[in-house]
Order: C-alpha cells, then structure tokens, then sequence
C-alpha cells in the first residue's frame, strides 16, 4: 500500500450510526416478539371459546394460529400459561371498564338511564371478548385464574355496594346493602349468559330484559329517579 493510501478513519457520525443500528435491533425483535404473542393469544381465545378450556390444547392454538408448536412454545412453556396471560390482560381491560360503568353518576339521573349504560359497557366488553366468560366459568380453569376471579368479583362487588350506598336511605342496614349489590351481580350474570348464548335481534331482546329486570328490582329501593325517595308499601 503506497504511504500516502491511509484508511478512512471512523467518524463520530458512523459510530452513531452504528450504535443506534444496535439499538434497533432488540427493538425490532421485541415488536416481533409481541406480535407473535398477541397472535398465539387471538387464537387461543378461539380454541378456548370452541372447545372449552380442557378439551383445548397447546398443539390446536398453534394450528389456529398458524405456526409451529415449536414456535408457541418459544412462548408459552404449556396450555396454562397461555390462559393465564391471557386471562390477566382480559382482568386488567374488565377492571377499566367496571371503573367507567360503576363511576358516580348524577342523583337525577332515571334509574333505567343509569343501569342501561352500566350494563351496555359490561355486554360490550363481553361480547368482544366472548373468551373472558369461557375462562372464568369454565369447570377446570388454572387455579391462578380463578384466585384472580375471585378477587375482581370482590372488587366488583364493592363498587356496586359503594354506588348503592350513594343511592339508597342513609339508614339503609349495611346487610341489605351487601345483600342488594349481590342480588344486583348475580342477576346480571345469570342475564350475561344468555345473552351469549344468542346473537343478533335474539341477543338485543335478552340485553332488554335484563335491563328490565335490574331496573324493575331497583326501583323500589332507590325510586324511579336516583336521589329520590323509594316508593314504600302498597
């Protein structure tokens, strides 16, 4: 090489290139990474909405989802832990939209106007995500699952006691209240499972009467309008 051929030195441009070229490339393999679980996870809301949660299987998510059991288990080590990561990212959407259902409502507000929307927020959510119901009923569902059930119906629970207790006499004996927000809860769950079991006009007829039924329930205990006096004896 003659001696005035020198090699181009790096410039601090270059080593900047470098370095966030670097940097990108765990960035892009995360994306990846994350779309391919998000895609495992579609599908096994599929297989668990169609076969239940036993009969489901490690190797049927993979073939709903297209790729190779090889490929879901880069993922997930079992069946379970697709369930559980699938049922705590249903748990952490359901407990935003019980926040926005359940928020203080306005003491004028028509009884049937307040429980319309609490429970159109609750059906939407699960009907577009039919596979919550599927996992937190089922007859086998991993224990963790269930703990994690158990607490958000607590959770829930409390707030429906806590906008009852705005709603209804101050006097109101605390064992009714817990009472009244049970039979609030039970009878809309006993409702949301008919209602999945239907779709179309059939559906929207039993999203009625289940209003119907909550707002025919509260209404002598909280009278037609929220804030106002309860209609008593006959």
């Amino acid at each position: 090489m003659p001696d005035n051929q020198e090699l181009a030195p790096d410039t601090p441009g270059s080593d900047r290139q470098e370095q966030a070229q670097e940097k990108e490339q765990p960035r892009r393999r995360q994306a990846r990474g994350e779309r391919r679980i998000a895609q495992l996870l579609e599908a096994a809301a599929h297989v668990f909405c169609t076969t239940g949660y036993t009969a489901a299987s490690t190797n049927a998510i993979a073939r709903e989802a297209g790729v190779s059991p090889g490929t879901l288990y880069q993922f997930f080590p079992n069946k379970e832990a697709i369930a559980i990561e699938l049922g705590d990212r249903l748990m952490h959407e359901m407990r935003e939209t019980y926040g926005e259902a359940l928020a203080p409502v306005d003491p004028a507000t028509p009884v049937e106007q307040a429980v319309g929307a609490a429970v159109d927020r609750f059906i939407a959510f699960n009907c577009d995500h039919p596979v919550f119901f599927a996992l937190m009923h089922g007859p086998d569902i991993p224990g963790r699952i269930s703990e994690e059930h158990d607490a958000l119906h607590a959770t829930l629970l409390a707030r429906i006691t806590d906008l009852l207790s705005s709603l209804l006499p101050a006097t109101a004996d605390p064992a009714d209240l817990t009472r009244t927000a049970q039979m609030c809860l039970g009878m809309y769950k006993a409702g949301l499972e008919l209602v999945l079991g239907h779709e179309g006009a059939e559906r929207e007829a039993y999203v009625r009467e289940l209003k119907n039924a909550l707002v025919r329930y509260l209404e002598p205990l909280v009278g037609a309008r929220l804030g106002t006096p309860a209609r008593t004896g006959a």
